[in-house]
Parts: C-alpha cells; structure tokens; sequence
C-alpha cells in the first residue's frame, strides 16, 4: 500500500516578507507588459513560479520596481503594510482607467512574538500561479487600453510608519463607478494576499 506524504517548510515573518515583496515585483511587471504600458520588445522572458515571466529592461522602470520591492519588504517585516495599489492612468489626462488592489493581512503573533508558521513552498506557488495566470489572461476580461499609459503604485500603511522621502502623499486615485474583477489570493500563513481590479466602466459613462 502506497502513502502520500507532504512536507510543511517553516514560515518565518522575514521569509514572508520576501515572498510576498518578490511576488509583487513580478506581478507589476506582469500588469505593465500584459496591459501594454510599455512595448513589448521592452521585456525579456524568464522562468518563475513554474510560469515563463515576463521583466521588463526599462533601466528606470527597473530601478522604481527594485526600490519598491526592498521598501515593501521593511513594511511587511514590521506589519506596517495593509495594502498595495498599482494605478494604470492615461499618459495625456491623468485619468484612472485601473487599479490593481493588493489586500494584505498580517498575522499579529509573527509581528509581535516572532512566531513562524507552517506551509509547503510548492502550496504557495500553486496559489501564486493562479494569480499570475489570471493576469497573464487579462485582455479577456479588461477593457483593451486604447491610449498610452503611465502607471503609479500607492502604498498603505499604519499611520505611525517612516515615509522616505522618495515617498509622496497621494489622493487614492479612484474610478468612479468601477467595475471590479476579484482574482485569486495567496497565503502564506503570516501575509495573505487578496487581489482585486477595478477598471473604468465606459458602458455605464455612456449611459
């Protein structure tokens, strides 16, 4: 008789906040390239999460997304962070035509007691597939984005966190009267991660 067995690897509050910071770094460059924010021959294909990737070889967009990612680290490590918006406008009026809402919860215990979890590796890139395969697949479910693009990302924190100056206030960027598309979440025991888009509806601006 066969048996099945299945490992759980130890999730500390430092490896969490890598996961999660990675996992938004190439989930950015996902949205930018599946979008259309920028060409496509600016991107180059890499393998991830079992997925071929796309990165982008923008030097600028590079840089942006490098210092976002170590900078959502430190939040994540300290429980500083409630959530990630990356905001898709039109290049020449400004308006928000999406965003993609990153929800993220934190598990207390780990913040304030150092406590680590349980989950398998391979389980939480199962989960973070779905994800990325779901944006792999927006053009079926968006609008197409007719008009050259710029993005923004906005962060949430606790109101008590050290902004660095590179950091700005900003206005959260809504869409009036959005249509929303919920996408999968990963967890991976100390941060969940719930994704959602929302997107300018023309059908209802027609109406």
């Amino acid at each position: 008789m066969s048996s099945k067995t299945t490992t759980k690897d130890i999730i500390t509050l430092r490896g969490s906040s890598a996961i999660v910071s990675e996992f938004f770094g190439y989930a950015a460059n996902s949205i930018l390239y599946n979008r259309g924010v920028y060409p496509e021959e600016s991107f180059v294909k890499v393998k991830k999460y079992g997925l071929p990737m796309l990165l982008t070889e923008d030097e600028n967009v590079k840089c942006f997304l490098t210092n976002l990612t170590t900078q959502l680290s430190e939040w994540l490590e300290a429980g500083k962070l409630q959530r990630i918006v990356l905001v898709i406008m039109s290049k020449s009026t400004g308006e928000v035509l999406e965003r993609w809402n990153f929800s993220i919860e934190t598990d207390k215990e780990a913040v304030e007691k150092g406590v680590s979890r349980e989950k398998s590796d391979k389980e939480i890139m199962r989960e973070i597939q779905a994800i990325m395969r779901q944006i792999a697949s927006s053009i079926t479910y968006l609008p197409c984005l007719d008009e050259q693009c710029v993005f923004d990302v906005l962060a949430y924190t606790d109101n008590d966190v050290e902004v660095p100056f590179t950091w700005i206030e900003s206005d959260p960027k809504l869409i009036a009267n959005p249509q929303m598309v919920k996408l999968h979440a990963f967890d991976t025991k100390i941060h969940k991660v719930d994704t959602l888009v929302s997107y300018k509806n023309d059908e209802w601006d027609e109406e």
